[in-house]
This record gives structure tokens, C-alpha cells and sequence, in this order.
């Protein structure tokens, strides 16, 4: 049964925009055999609007609906993708009109390129690398979208100590149990799309944790959590690895989850942090 969304909108500029309460579209990443991102496209069938161009999928939403609920139920018609493999990272309205219509990209990930079903709005589904999208003839308000959308590939420096102090689960207990609890939590966390300072987005495949003194007996085996064993101060292996990767590294962010005031200020001015609320949040 078809919703109340569909029908034009009016704007106060007088523009028509397709989706009565708004329209909404699904970003959805997932990564390659090389770790690395893509990103899931619909060719617009020739009758549609811009037809002929790549987009992502979405349309109308509901009037009962949020622009989540929406942008994934198009996106489970228009593509047949399996719904309950969506893993939402967040929302962005990404084009709109004053007091009126809007657009919202809803950002997501999902483990693997999962298998589509066409239907009549679309000639093809494509994974494109993230990489090629921009070379691709896109629907021109994705095209505007999508340089304030795509990832940068980020270098994840974890403060375990200072991450683990976040939590008063009782880690001090058993500091190398509790390391590996929760290097093995955030190894399924990645890979995924993370929201940067500023707004921008990252891609991030893994996360590389700094160990010192009694955690470094944690067993880890997962080349999702490599791990660097401080030989002293975990702060000092920090530094250092945040100083030595921020020029070497082309076209990779090299970010450090902490909150220590005294690492923030050891490190370069070009390497952004992130609070421990933000990876404990992906648990």
C-alpha cells in the first residue's frame, strides 16, 4: 500500500519538489575485499526525474514517518537490501528550502555488498568504490551533496587506558581481561563510517590500540585491534605515533581517542581527537 508522501511539494519560493512532508535518501557503505569503502548506487530509470543519472535510493517520506524509516524503506524497495543489515551512523539534511521541503541523507553501513533485486525506478545497482563516484554522471543534487558526504580514510589511535578509565566497570580489577573485553567489543564495531570534528566523515577499517604496563599482557589476535606495546607512558607512544603518521600518511586522517587535556596538547595541529563516548558508543 502506497504512503501519503508521494505528491509534489510547493516551496515558498515556489519551486516543486517531489515528496508532500519531505524526501529522503540511503547513503550505504560497505567495504571491499581491500578494506576499503563502497558506496551503493541506483542508474535512474529514464522516466524519472534526471533520469539516466546515478543517485542514492530513497524518495518520499510519509507523513508519519522520520527520515530514517523512510530513507530505508525506499531503499528495501527500490534495491530489495536486506533492512535488518543496515546499521545507521546518522542523518544529515543535505538540501531543502527555507520553512519547507527537505532532504535528509541517512548514512549507514553494512558488513558486505549485499545483493540487490531491481525494480521499475532503476536500469542498474552498482557498489561503486567510494573513490569513482565523483567520475560518474550523478543526479544533480547528489552531486552537490557529496563532497560534504564522502570519507577520508582515518588512522584510529586508541588511548585504551583512558578509554577503559571511562567506564567504572570495575576494569582495574583485571586490567589486561578488561583490555581485551574491550578491544574485542570494538573489533566488531569496524568497519565503518564515523562522523569527524567539523562535520566531515571518516572511513575507519580499524583501530589500533596503545597499551602500558599491566594491560599489555591482554591477548589480542584480531587485525582489527592491532596493538602497540608502550614500553613506558602509553601518552609518549601516542604522541609519537600521532607525529609520525600525520605527514607520511597521504590522504590518511590520523585521529586519537582521548580526553587526556595533556595528550590533546602533545599532539599535532592537523590530528583531530574523539571522546571515548564516541567508540563506547559503537558497543
Amino acid at each position: 500500500m502506497r504512503g501519503d508522501g508521494d505528491g509534489w511539494a510547493v516551496g515558498p519560493d515556489g519551486g516543486r519538489r517531489w515528496g508532500r512532508f519531505g524526501a529522503a535518501g540511503l547513503l550505504l557503505r560497505a567495504p571491499l575485499p581491500d578494506g576499503t569503502p563502497a558506496v551503493l548506487l541506483q542508474h535512474r530509470a529514464a522516466w524519472s526525474h534526471q533520469g539516466g543519472t546515478w543517485a542514492l535510493p530513497g524518495g518520499a517520506r510519509d507523513s508519519d514517518e522520520s527520515p530514517v524509516a523512510a530513507a530505508v524503506r525506499e531503499a528495501e524497495e527500490e534495491t530489495g537490501i536486506d533492512a535488518a543489515a543496515v546499521n545507521v551512523r546518522t542523518e544529515r539534511v543535505t538540501s531543502g528550502v527555507t520553512g519547507g521541503w527537505t532532504y535528509t541523507t541517512v548514512v549507514a553501513d553494512t558488513p558486505s555488498p549485499m545483493a540487490t533485486t531491481l525494480n521499475g525506478e532503476s536500469t542498474e545497482l552498482r557498489w561503486v568504490p567510494e573513490a569513482d563516484v565523483e567520475t560518474m554522471p550523478l543526479h544533480s543534487g547528489f552531486a552537490a551533496a557529496w563532497p560534504d558526504l564522502r570519507t577520508r580514510a582515518v588512522r584510529m589511535l586508541l588511548d585504551t587506558a583512558n578509554v577503559l578509565g571511562s567506564r567504572p566497570n570495575g576494569w582495574w580489577r583485571d586490567r589486561p581481561g578488561a583490555t581485551a573485553r574491550l578491544l574485542a567489543e570494538l573489533a566488531e564495531s569496524v568497519p565503518r563510517t564515523v562522523e569527524l570534528p567539523g562535520g566531515s566523515f571518516g572511513w575507519v577499517s580499524r583501530i589500533e590500540a596503545v597499551l602500558e604496563g599491566q594491560a599489555r599482557a591482554a591477548v589480542i589476535d584480531d587485525d582489527r585491534t592491532p596493538v602497540h606495546s608502550a614500553a613506558g607512558s602509553g601518552d609518549d607512544e601516542l604522541a609519537v605515533l600521532a607525529k609520525g603518521t600525520s605527514a607520511v600518511l597521504d590522504q590518511v586522517l590520523t585521529v586519537v581517542v582521548t580526553a587526556d587535556r595533556g595528550l590533546r596538547a602533545r599532539l599535532p595541529g592537523d590530528v583531530p581527537t574523539l571522546a571515548p563516548s564516541t567508540v563506547l558508543g559503537w558497543l
